[in-house]
């Protein structure tokens, strides 16, 4: 190999390896951001409120930026996917529907859902009598968000099957069926399914990030 392949080769890995870095890191950041937000912000209770509600408030900010830079980096890591899944089971529908999830992020951050619930505090309890179509936005960015997740999951379950490994197969259906069953009990109106559609949507991308990192891992 002359020494412009050899640098030719050595950018590509570099620049792959800091795309698939930028999924592993997504779902870490959104989860520490958010679950530190749920713990301390006045009002909030994760048994009642979904996290983005969090948007809301003098701190609104900070849930805002988390789903825009969660966002960002899951569409910039959804190219790194793209490359190191390319010709394999799933290696084109996983990262296409990532990259999907991570505008669904984007939106979700750009359109604020309404106070509700009392939170902020000084809200009135229960939900609004009319919903604001922000709100009405955000639910949808929502909903391509979850729909996006749930499906990349069980597509890189079929990825593993057809790689013969088993336990990462287990493991990706097991985090898309956690989303879908914590969202449709959430969307039934379920105990506490604001809990359970936190504790899905965190488990999906936790496996996407997981994922991302375990090929950033042997591109080195």
């Amino acid at each position: 190999m002359t020494t412009a392949a050899h640098a030719t080769t050595v950018n590509a890995r570099i620049s792959t390896r800091a795309l698939l870095g930028s999924a592993a890191a997504a779902a870490p950041l959104w989860a520490v951001l958010s679950l530190t937000q749920a713990a301390t912000r006045e009002g909030f209770s994760l048994l009642r409120h979904p996290l983005s509600i969090l948007s809301n408030g003098p701190l609104g900010w900070i849930q805002i930026s988390t789903f825009l830079l969660t966002g960002v980096l899951t569409v910039i890591g959804s190219i790194g996917l793209r490359r190191v899944l390319r010709g394999t089971p799933g290696g084109v529908w996983a990262p296409r529907l990532t990259l999907l999830s991570g505008i669904g992020l984007i939106a979700a951050g750009a359109f604020v859902m309404d106070p509700a619930d009392g939170f902020p505090t000084g809200t009135p309890l229960g939900t609004p009598s009319e919903l604001t179509w922000p709100s009405y936005a955000h639910m949808a960015a929502g909903t391509l968000t979850f729909t996006s997740l749930i499906a990349a999951n069980y597509v890189l379950g079929r990825h593993f099957s057809r790689t013969a490994e088993r336990g990462r197969a287990i493991g990706s259906r097991v985090a898309a069926t956690a989303l879908l069953l914590g969202n449709g009990w959430a969307m039934s109106g379920g105990a506490a399914g604001t809990l359970t559609l936190a504790i899905g949507a965190i488990t999906s991308m936790m496996w996407i990030s997981a994922v991302a990192a375990r090929y950033r891992s042997r591109e080195a």
